[in-house]
């Protein structure tokens, strides 16, 4: 591995502590890498030269930054393999879904790249006074970045691309299981002119400390987090007590529904791209699949079908179509989901064995019959594993979709227009997937309700959560 150091102000360095941690590859267990461990004084470091940097980058015009960006994308562009293979090795995930994560992942440079340059403000006349209403937007200040594991390199550029068309400046704290692509991506970002100290990376393993610390530094203005609700929460408390602006895209549960008039080889194919697109490590996974009752034989039998299909080993194969998962935590938990569904009435259709030998691997699975009482309900899986259950009434199947704490997405199958709208419409999710398995998109405003999160990533909207709104009032 060519860089496995902190990043800080465009050096390489080894960290205050000179302390480090092992990165697994999932597929072997072996260790691929010893990743330097940031602690606060690397953080204090980093936000030191990301404050300089971004005094000189937001005064850049919009078309100066927004040049660094489209240049970020074609650079990327040209290396997706090499960034696939990276995060196959550190994530496990298959070769076909890490080239599908580099190229989406490069796209958000491209995307914001044209955003940089549509930060559009607004003068008016105040209707009473008469006065001049001005409004502009301008950046928000040092953003702390904290990315997951299951996408290392797209939930990095998500938020990277849409804070430099902002004007700010950064650090990311990458996952400690994922922290290689990461770092690979900072040599190609300084190639695209983006100045040193304006994104600085810190992997550690003492990462509640060390991003707490930085939330309670007052030159932080916003916090930007993918991953669990629970983390999320914590998060926040420490976002309070400076009140930065918070952007949280947390944990989903998401329900898919199939209609009995469906075309059910578009449901099946958008099943299984909802369910095991990332082996089903993924917030936006379908977690509970409702299936009319009249259709559930069918639906069931071509599921399974096609689940038969998948090659499971490791994803640098490139006939894998299923990896293993990212650690031994993440296996044994969907394990332990199956084991529960099982004794609580729902039957294996395919898969549900826990293979032996080295690898954190996981089978395609296939429940049916699945109780309301199982944890795999109310939890998200985050792992291989389709949970089906049946219904017959739309206002009862609505009812069960909402009943969660979660809110990111669902998903709807039917051939009716007007049904399948005014179903997404009583949803009460963040985005809906209609007749599609795949939601995600830079152009579209990424994000979810209730315990899912607050904010959106991607659109033009994402843009805005790295800025503040500012009212002039002017008499002329």
């Amino acid at each position: 591995m060519d860089h496995t150091d902190l990043y800080i102000n465009g050096t390489w360095c080894a960290g205050a502590s000179g302390e480090r941690f092992d990165v697994l590859n999932p597929a072997t267990e072996e260790v691929l890498a010893s990743v330097a461990s940031a602690d606060i004084k690397d953080a204090d470091a980093a936000l030191d030269a990301a404050e300089a940097a971004m005094a000189k980058w937001a005064a850049k015009t919009p078309r100066e930054r927004s040049e660094v960006l489209r240049k970020a994308w074609e650079l990327m562009t040209a290396r997706l393999e090499d960034f696939a293979r990276m995060i196959t090795l550190e994530n496990g995930k298959a070769r076909s879904d890490a080239m599908g994560e580099a190229t989406y992942a490069a796209e958000f440079f491209r995307w914001f790249a044209e955003e940089a340059v549509r930060a559009d403000g607004l003068i008016t006349h105040a209707p009473a006074s008469g006065a001049r209403i001005i409004v502009q937007h301008k950046p928000a200040g040092l953003a702390v970045l904290v990315t997951p594991w299951n996408y290392p390199a797209a939930m990095g550029t998500r938020k990277i691309a849409p804070a430099l068309a902002a004007g700010c400046g950064v650090i990311i704290k990458p996952a400690s299981e994922t922290p290689l692509t990461m770092l690979a991506l900072m040599p190609l970002l300084e190639e695209a002119g983006v100045p040193a100290g304006l994104v600085n990376v810190l992997p550690s393993k003492r990462t509640g400390a060390l991003v707490d610390h930085m939330l309670h530094d007052p030159r932080v203005r916003v916090v930007s987090f993918t991953g669990s609700t629970a983390v999320g929460r914590k998060l926040l408390h420490s976002a309070a007590d400076q009140v930065l602006k918070p952007a949280m895209e947390l944990g989903g549960n998401a329900p898919l529904i199939v209609f009995d008039d469906a075309d059910l080889d578009e449901a099946v194919q958008g099943t299984m791209l909802a369910k095991m697109r990332n082996l089903g490590e993924a917030c936006t996974a379908a977690n509970r699949i409702y299936v009319h009752e009249a259709v559930a034989e069918d639906f069931t039998r071509r599921l399974v079908d096609a689940m038969k299909k998948l090659k499971v080993g490791d994803g640098s194969d490139p006939d894998v179509d299923v990896g293993p998962l990212v650690n031994a935590e993440t296996r044994d938990k969907v394990a332990d989901f199956v084991r529960d569904a099982v004794e609580k009435g729902a039957k294996i259709e395919v898969g549900g064995n826990l293979p032996g030998g080295k690898g954190f691997y996981y089978p395609p699975t296939v429940l049916s019959g699945v109780p309301e009482t199982a944890d795999c309900v109310h939890d998200e899986i985050f792992g291989p594993v389709a949970a089906l259950q049946t219904f017959t009434d739309q206002d009862d199947v609505i009812r069960r979709a909402n009943d969660t704490e979660y809110g990111l997405v669902a998903y709807v199958f039917t051939k009716d227009m007007k049904r399948g709208l005014q179903v997404c419409e009583k949803l009460d999710y963040g985005m809906v997937g209609f007749n599609r398995g795949l939601v995600s998109d830079p152009a579209a405003p990424f994000g979810g309700t209730k315990q899912s999160g607050l904010g959106r990533e991607g659109g033009h909207e994402g843009m805005l959560e790295f800025m503040e709104t500012q009212y002039i009032s002017a008499s002329w």
